[in-house]
């Protein structure tokens, strides 16, 4: 992506992480699909890893499609992201994996 395209694909996740709501997740592909560019969900971590607004831009609750935190979380590691979205009533499975079935924003979702 060029400079310019990158900067404003960035923005448009941006604008679509800040509408999932407390107490929900949503997975970088479905970030992807919903901004319009469905094979760009790696691209989505890249923009969520540069979050310019943290506490604004609510990057926390993007996870990976089968519920895994993210290994590189930005602002703390996957023990960090995991306290945020359970201080917001998100629950785990044993395995440590997001309950998507209880807690998947159903935005773009078939």
């Amino acid at each position: 992506m060029e400079p310019t395209a990158k900067e404003g694909f960035f923005e448009r996740v941006y604008q679509m992480v800040e509408q999932v709501p407390e107490g929900m997740v949503a997975t970088y592909g479905q970030i992807a699909k919903l901004v319009g560019e469905p094979r760009r969900a790696r691209y989505v971590g890249y923009a969520l890893h540069v979050n310019p607004r943290p506490g604004i831009i609510p990057c926390h609750r993007i996870v990976f499609a089968d519920g895994r935190l993210a290994p590189g979380f930005a602002f703390g590691g996957p023990e960090a992201q995991r306290e945020l979205l359970e201080a917001e009533g998100v629950s785990f499975l044993a395995d440590g994996r997001v309950d998507l079935s209880a807690n998947r924003w159903p935005a773009g979702i078939e």
